[in-house]
């Protein structure tokens, strides 16, 4: 059995706010109903079988575009790609055993990218979810070079004890992880057995526009061997699936589960990404699929073959994106940019100057569209590279010089646990003063609110005792229990000093304030808040 369906992605915006959208990996998962057994496939047994040597027009597989149809842009046939490119993909199957990602409702059984599997762990705990179950996840692969190495999508793989891949002719074999990179969702997997194995070639994504051809090939359902046509949609999808480094190609060519890992290919043949999700309220193909470009692919592979692992660049600061309520309250002329709202400590960014408030407009003279793009380029960067940023402090422009370092492990980066304060309550005995043009009551922090609260002995700010509900700040997800650390580059430690903040901005003519604004001990973000228009 096969059964899958889609995941849900909850985005969250630069609030507190949440919104939500399904994404679903293009990964079919087939678990066991018994004791841990695995039903509804057979594993090869004995030794694997050996492949004859691929004619020389497989190994080379770029070929002619097709003819077209009285000199229009419908292509005539795609049959000869198919058949010179079809040879080099396969079919994956991934044995899983131990703890599995547990039933939703029964039929919603999926291994899903990294992104996506926090919102899954209050399931895994479940007591009564915890039994070791055993299944396999089916999806697909495409071989790149004749020794046998190939790449598929890392939550195909990530939690494998044995890969067999199927060929189109029949031929099966086991496989080996090589490395694989959850922040990309790459792996690389070589073939074990035979000898030279057809395979396909990269082409580069940036050659094709929005309304080329292109072919999705791969195993959806389990079914093997399956080609769909379609266009590419739209370039540069960055929301999909929380990635953070990578950039999708939305194409319509349906994909579904089971073609996780496949190739997308161009008319000449060659490689252009590798399908990877669907966008679906269904868990079907709806003609919204996303693919890695080739160009994310190859670099990827190349540091996964060479290193088992890929090193990316490190600046040291956790950003967010602008909008223009935030642009205006810090005199902007538009959302380019990434906010700094935190400088992590003894890294290159805290070395180099940078400084909690600031915003990136520029890296190497670049302007930064927001922060993934700005996220990217670093990772991009060579550990030791020299780097300058033009950063808006103070109302001007500055230049700090960076030397890159080696980005920690993602472990180091994986949230705490939010401890959000429930609303609502006030503290007893507390002095606050009514912030009219804010829309909220404040007030300053006692040790008593510390330990009433669970705070930090360092954490400051000014503490939101009540909110207008009819204010921007209400509206903006702001609520009793939340600190107020600044407004605007002004750290605040007195009700004087959030009046004060309040008068430069209304002496600027800026229409609101950009809010800092710290829960509990973990959540920390800008929030900018319209000026209510008092008399």
């Amino acid at each position: 059995m096969s059964d899958s369906s889609p995941a849900a992605l909850v985005v969250s915006p630069a609030k507190f706010t949440r919104k939500s959208v399904m994404i679903a990996s293009a990964a079919a998962f087939s678990v066991a109903a018994i004791g841990g057994a695995v039903f509804g496939f057979s594993w090869s047994g004995g030794g694997v079988q050996a492949v004859a040597e691929p004619p020389a027009a497989i190994a080379s597989v770029a070929a002619p575009a097709p003819t077209m149809l009285g000199g229009s842009s419908l292509p005539g046939n795609f049959a000869d790609i198919v058949e010179r490119v079809s040879p080099a993909v396969v079919s994956i199957k991934a044995k899983v055993s131990g703890p599995q990602v547990s039933e939703l409702k029964g039929d919603e059984l999926e291994n899903i990218p990294p992104a996506l599997r926090e919102l899954f762990e209050k399931y895994r705990r479940a007591p009564d979810r915890a039994k070791p179950r055993g299944g396999e996840v089916q999806g697909s692969g495409f071989v790149v070079d004749s020794t046998g190495y190939m790449v598929t999508n890392n939550h195909v793989i990530a939690d494998a004890t044995d890969i067999e891949v199927n060929f189109v002719d029949g031929t099966k074999f086991k496989a080996k992880l090589i490395g694989r990179d959850p922040l990309t969702d790459i792996a690389v997997l070589k073939i074990q057995g035979g000898s030279k194995f057809p395979f396909v070639s990269f082409g580069d994504d940036r050659s094709v526009r929005v309304g080329d051809w292109v072919l999705a090939v791969g195993n959806p359902f389990g079914l093997g061997g399956t080609v769909t046509a379609g266009i590419i949609s739209a370039r540069g999808r960055d929301e999909v699936g929380g990635a953070l480094f990578t950039d999708f190609l939305q194409i319509d060519a349906s994909i579904n589960r089971g073609n996780s890992g496949g190739p997308t290919f161009d008319l000449s043949g060659r490689v252009i990404g590798m399908n990877t999700a669907i966008f679906s309220p269904s868990g079907g193909s709806v003609g919204i699929g996303f693919a890695i470009p080739s160009t994310t692919v190859q670099r990827v592979v190349a540091e996964l073959k060479d290193a088992g692992s890929v090193t990316r660049g490190w600046l040291g600061v956790k950003i967010q994106s602008l909008d223009d309520d935030y642009a205006q309250s810090m005199g902007l002329a538009n959302t380019n940019g990434a906010l700094v709202n935190e400088v992590v400590d003894a890294s290159p960014a805290a070395k180099a100057g940078f400084k909690h408030g600031d915003v990136v407009l520029k890296m190497d003279g670049q302007s930064v569209k927001d922060n993934r793009d700005l996220s990217r380029r670093v990772a991009a960067l060579q550990v030791g590279q020299h780097s300058k940023f033009t950063v808006w402090r103070d109302n001007r422009e500055s230049t700090i010089s960076v030397t890159i370092a080696k980005r920690p492990d993602e472990e180091a980066f994986v949230a705490s646990n939010d401890r959000n304060n429930e609303p609502g309550s006030k503290p007893d005995g507390l002095a606050e003063a009514k912030i009219a043009a804010l829309g909220m009551d404040l007030a300053t922090i006692t040790p008593t609110m510390r330990s009433d609260l669970e705070l930090s002995k360092d954490a400051a700010g000014m503490l939101i005792t009540n909110i207008d509900p009819d204010s921007d700040a209400a509206e903006r997800g702001l609520q009793p229990g939340d600190r107020i650390v600044k407004v605007g580059a002004n750290e605040v430690r007195s009700i004087a000093d959030v009046n004060s903040a309040i008068a430069s901005a209304k002496a600027l003519k800026r229409p609101s304030v950009l809010l800092f604004v710290e829960r509990g001990n973990n959540q920390k973000v800008f929030i900018p808040v319209k000026l209510k228009k008092i008399g």
